[in-house]
């Protein structure tokens, strides 16, 4: 377990230091869509994180909840798709340890939203990026701005 992933190793080795890249908490079906559908209107996103234009912030529920996802039947994709894919996002992450007490977080309608606005809370996290309308609409209400893709986007590639 100790032993170091050789390809993640090698990503960081090349991963060039930035003075501040923005710290993201993406939504699952955000980060579902930028990986599975490599063509796709979100590719840009994948894009951004893979050339450390943006640091996606990861908590052990957030990543959980995405593997989860990815073995959703209607999506076809075999284990070894499945581990591509988390290869494709994972080791550009930075991983959160969350307190024992979870931080306090606007009144929510959607309780699976919740580890999303923990995350950007304990992570510090510079925007929160959904697509989920019951996220964007507590925008004015959190400490970080909670923003679409396409908003993030034309924020890295001005």
């Amino acid at each position: 377990m100790g032993a170091k992933i050789p390809c993640i190793q090698k990503i960081r080795e090349v991963m060039p230091r930035s003075k501040h890249l923005p710290r993201v908490v993406i939504d699952t079906n955000l980060v579902l869509s930028a990986l599975v559908f490599a063509q796709g209107r979100l590719s840009p996103l994948r894009l951004a994180w893979q050339g450390t234009r943006c640091q996606p912030l990861l908590s052990s529920v957030t990543a959980a909840e995405l593997i989860r996802v990815l073995g959703y039947p209607k999506f076809k994709l075999s284990a070894e798709d499945r581990q591509e894919l988390l290869a494709d996002y994972l080791p550009y992450c930075a991983t959160v340890r969350m307190p024992a007490k979870p931080p306090a977080t606007p009144a929510c309608r959607d309780k699976f939203d919740l580890p999303f606005l923990q995350l950007a809370i304990a992570g510090k996290a510079d925007y929160l990026v959904s697509g989920d309308q019951d996220l964007l609409s507590l925008a004015g209400q959190f400490v970080c701005p909670i923003i679409t893709a396409d908003q993030l986007m034309k924020m890295l590639n001005p």
